[in-house]
């Protein structure tokens, strides 16, 4: 596994981190809490940021802040990891899922503004874009959109640190943008963390004491309804180790995935990931599409036969899932989304992958036949 490979480059300085964090013994919220807090706001380019324990907990802290409950509609993609909706749910917020762009696999906002257009939304509504395989969604568009209807946007950007729209950092291309830092990110933990962006200090405010159980002036005074979010100390410590390699990472995934391309774009029976212009991803994952799922199932299979793992990011959309039943979506109600999970697949990538494991898997993918 390339997290191997990674930690072998860093080991000492890990084992450093680590080591002063249980010299000092400030397991919770320790020093390297406000360190990383502070090198990844100036790295985002905003003025806040607020670790806490998960992804799925940045996305909490932001519709929290928000003051999203069940007067609240939410819009999201239903081809994402489930956090992303699970965190509305839990709010007893309203979701309303709209379907995917074909090509770059983030909600689509000509299907948005199009639902929004025929229903008279009449209580308080959020977007939560999703930055999917490490791609930014379209802020310029969605900000028009938003708005035009009064409507505010969290970023789910969990795959897409290190990404870019218009030179602008992914993690700050919406009011609050929310992080995860789980240890297949491009830029992870050993275990579980997350983080929140915002320029915004009233909501920076908010969300730290709602990490802390609504935490006010002091341990035991309580301003409001919190959860138990902060990030472990110890993998702050670590997070502050692999930042020192992160931007280097980040510019080898271009690497990776720009041969990719050269070594792929020929063959016709699959479609590559697509980059608009100004956009640059930052490659959480590189996933094609095959012709049909029998297609996928074949060339899953050969690359298994030659030692090559693949993954299917997502097999099922959210709307086709039990837990979300309760909103009476039917199979056909998202085709896009359906379509593509037939037919996605993800490969190998890292920063660290050779040229010659990419031109044997290109060979593999040339040589299978439908």
């Amino acid at each position: 596994m390339w997290l191997k490979e990674q930690q072998n480059l860093i080991k000492d300085d890990v084992d450093k981190s680590i080591s002063d964090v249980l010299k000092h013994c400030q397991y919770i919220m320790g020093p390297e809490v406000n360190q990383l807090e502070d090198i990844l706001a100036k790295y985002i380019g905003c003025k806040y940021a607020i670790s806490c324990s998960s992804g799925t907990d940045a996305l909490l802290l932001a519709l929290m802040a928000y003051g999203v409950g069940p007067n609240t509609t939410i819009f999201t993609t239903p081809f994402t990891f489930v956090s992303t909706a699970e965190a509305a749910a839990l709010l007893g917020a309203t979701i309303i899922f709209i379907d995917i762009d074909p090509i770059t696999f983030n909600i689509d906002v000509n299907k948005l503004e199009k639902y929004l257009s025929m229903y008279n939304l009449r209580t308080s509504a959020g977007i939560i874009a999703v930055d999917l395989f490490g791609l930014p969604a379209d802020y310029e568009r969605l900000k028009v959109v938003a708005d035009t209807y009064e409507m505010f946007i969290i970023e789910d950007a969990a795959q897409s640190i290190g990404g870019e729209l218009l030179n602008k950092k992914s993690g700050n291309l919406a009011s609050v943008g929310c992080t995860s830092f789980f240890p297949t990110k491009p830029l992870g933990c050993y275990g579980d963390g997350g983080m929140c962006f915002t320029d915004n200090m009233i909501f920076a405010s908010k969300m730290k004491s709602i990490r802390s159980h609504g935490k006010g002036d002091n341990k035991y005074d309580y301003k409001t309804i919190g959860i138990n979010g902060r990030i472990d100390t110890i993998q702050a410590a670590i997070l502050l180790s692999k930042f020192k390699i992160f931007e280097d990472e980040v510019e080898k995934r271009q690497v990776v995935a720009e041969r990719y391309y050269g070594l792929l774009k020929d063959i016709d029976s699959i479609t590559l990931p697509y980059i608009p212009s100004g956009f640059k991803s930052a490659w959480a994952q590189y996933s094609i599409l095959a012709k049909n799922e029998k297609h996928r199932e074949l060339l899953m299979n050969k690359l298994k036969d030659e030692g090559i793992d693949t993954v299917i990011y997502y097999p099922k959309p959210l709307h086709l899932q039990d837990a979300f039943r309760n909103l009476y979506y039917l199979e056909g109600d998202f085709p896009v989304s359906e379509n593509c999970s037939k037919r996605i697949f993800s490969i190998p990538m890292h920063p660290y992958i050779t040229f010659e494991e990419q031109k044997k898997l290109a060979e593999v993918i040339c040589d299978t036949y439908i």
